[in-house]
Formats: structure tokens, sequence, C-alpha cells
């Protein structure tokens, strides 16, 4: 598999066992050494490649450990101190990263719990570990524009002048990212009346604040969806409406085989943005036994086929979005029948992983 197809299964596997891992040894095996295997490409049983318990005296300290390092060429660059998945990550988790920086030869650090990988160097002051990440890789979202950046920590490619010249950017453009994205969620006094002095020609008062906190979160949101859907009318040349609400699950039923005149393509289907989401769901699924590019979508006036090889007698799985209020995923048995099962919300489509997949292996055969 490629890259990107790789990171996403480990991020699909991420998200399907995320409840069953509770210890930091279950971490590393589930989570932490498939990244350094398959992302990272490093044999995590070869000790010229990857030295686990990892122990360097570090003055006074004595015996302490490093859960990882990666070597190359006898030289550690790599350290990777991890923590159950059950907890986030906090600075205050990487104290034995910050000692064994400044003791070996490496340049690079990471702290993670197996779905969020921050990446630390010492931009701030030589051979001392930053207190901030320059790269954070959450894999239950993960941010395409830096898998460049990480590509160039692989085995294959290692480049680590690369990422040392770009890390300054990426620190800041990253901090900015994430500090925008939390004043969207919730915006702070400041952000607030920043914004309300440009509309709003009354004194700023606690009824103002109020009221225009509530206002400028609203804004923002919607904001955000309009620019998404605008992209996506632009990239699939299609109308949108805004997603349906749902209610509590009904029982699953059966419907019958696939009908080729139900995938008509017709001009006056309305693509939404929620069967869009639906979509790239189940594509990050089945990316994990055939190549992305083989899983097409067509919607039709009552549901949103997903297919194999764009061809409608090889269907994956169906999104019933188009009812007003309870959203089904249909998936199909050997004899193409399918069983229509109720949605709670779009990420319980990762309750069916294994069937999708095992649907699509059968597909493929």
């Amino acid at each position: 598999m490629e890259f990107e197809e790789r990171l996403a299964a480990l991020a699909t596997k991420v998200r399907n066992q995320r409840a069953a891992i509770q210890t930091e040894e279950a971490t590393k095996n589930a989570f932490v050494m498939p990244f350094i295997s398959t992302i990272l490409g490093y044999d995590v049983f070869n000790p010229m490649e990857v030295v686990p318990e990892f122990t360097a005296d570090v003055g006074v300290k004595r015996g302490e450990k490093v859960d990882y390092a990666i070597m190359r060429d006898g030289e550690v660059q790599i350290l990777i101190e991890c923590k159950k998945s059950t907890e986030p990550l906090k600075i205050e988790h990487a104290s034995q990263l910050f000692r064994y920086f400044s003791v070996t030869n490496a340049r690079i650090a990471v702290l993670t719990n197996g779905e969020v990988y921050n990446f630390y160097t010492d931009l701030d002051s030589p051979n001392k570990m930053d207190d901030r990440p320059f790269l954070v890789l959450d894999l239950a979202d993960i941010d395409e524009t830096l898998l460049p950046e990480l590509r160039k920590l692989t085995k294959e490619v290692f480049d680590l002048d690369s990422v040392i010249s770009a890390a300054e950017e990426l620190k800041y453009v990253g901090a900015l990212k994430r500090s925008i994205a939390a004043q969207f969620r919730e915006p702070e006094e400041d952000f607030v009346r920043l914004f309300t002095s440009r509309v709003y020609d009354g004194r700023f008062t606690q009824d103002a604040r109020t009221q225009f906190t509530t206002l400028v979160a609203k804004a923002s949101k919607q904001f955000l969806n309009e620019q998404v859907n605008d992209r996506l009318k632009t990239a699939l040349g299609a109308s949108y409406s805004a997603p349906l609400g749902a209610e509590a699950p009904a029982e699953s039923v059966a419907s019958a085989g696939v009908a080729e005149s139900d995938l008509d393509r017709d001009t006056e289907i309305e693509t939404t943005l929620e069967e869009l989401e639906g979509y790239q769901i189940v594509k990050a699924i089945a990316c994990s036994e055939v190549k992305p590019e083989r899983i097409v979508h067509r919607d039709a006036k009552s549901y949103f086929a997903i297919l194999l090889d764009d061809n409608n007698r090889k269907p994956i799985a169906r999104l019933w979005f188009n009812g007003k209020k309870q959203k089904y995923l249909g998936l199909f048995d050997e004899a193409k029948v399918e069983t229509k099962y109720p949605l709670e919300t779009l990420d319980s489509i990762y309750e069916h992983a294994e069937y999708i997949r095992a649907s699509v292996r059968r597909l493929s055969a």
C-alpha cells in the first residue's frame, strides 16, 4: 500500500480497537509498534534499527528508559515515549525525553498515546528539546498537509536536515491552526470582541458579550460549513443540501438486491456533505483491502451507492441518508441481498468495518 493508505489503515485500526486498549503496554503493541513498522518503515524486531526500553544514564539518574530509540548508522535519531491510549498527552509526560534528548544524538523526539503523535526538536535552544511540538499527527483527524514532512522521517527517504529546516514554520503554523480551531469551537472574549467591533457600534457590555459570543460561534461554524460545501461543489460538480437529523435507531431490515436502474446519474439528485463523509469512512475502511481509487460512489434519488471499480454489480455498501430522520447503512451478503443497519452517528459505520472488508475481499477476488 502507499504511504497514505497505510496511515489510513492504521487510523481505522485505532478507531476500532481504542476502547479495548487499557494499558500502556497494550498501546505499544497494538498502535505504536505498527506505527514504527508500517508508517515509518523500521523493523521493530531488529535492534540495529529499533531499540525498545532504550537506556542512557543521565547525570544522577540511572537506569531510566525511553520506550523506543530508532537508530541509523549506529546513532540514535528518534526517541519515542509512549503513554496509554486512554490518557491525553501532556508535556509533563515527556520528562525522560527531555533528559535523553540532551545526552544522545537524537534531533527528533516523539510523545504519543498511540493516536496522537507529538514530534519535538530543538528549535528554541540547541540540544534541548522544545516545550512545544513542531508537528502534531492526530490519527483521528489526519492533517494531510503534514504528510510530506512525516514521510521524510521514514527509513526509505530519511531526510533529517529537511525536517529540521521546515520545523519552525510547521511549529507555528500548526499552533496557529489549532488556536484558530479552538476559537471556532469556543471563542474567547478577545476573539468575540474583535469581530463584534467590526459589525456592532454599541458598547461591548456584558449583555453584548453574551449575545455576540453565541453569534460569533454560530457564524464561525456556518462559515466553515459553507467553505467545505463550496470546495465539494467545485470538486464534484454536484449540488448539496444540509444534512438531516437522526432519531432513535430502528430494527435492521432486508431489501432486494442492486437494481441497475437505481444508479442512473440524475441531475436532480442532491449529494449531501454527510453522504460524502460517510463515503470517506467506508473508503478508509476498504482501502486496507484494495487501492483507494477502486472505491467509487454513485448517488441515487433514494440512496448513495458505494461500489468497487465503479461497477454496479459490485456493491460495497449503500448509505440511506435521504430519510427525514433515521439513517441506515446498507450491506450486502454473498447473494447481494441487502440488510440495512440503523446508524446513530456517522462513526457507527466503523462498527461494521470487518463486514465491509470481507465484502471488498469477496468482490475483488
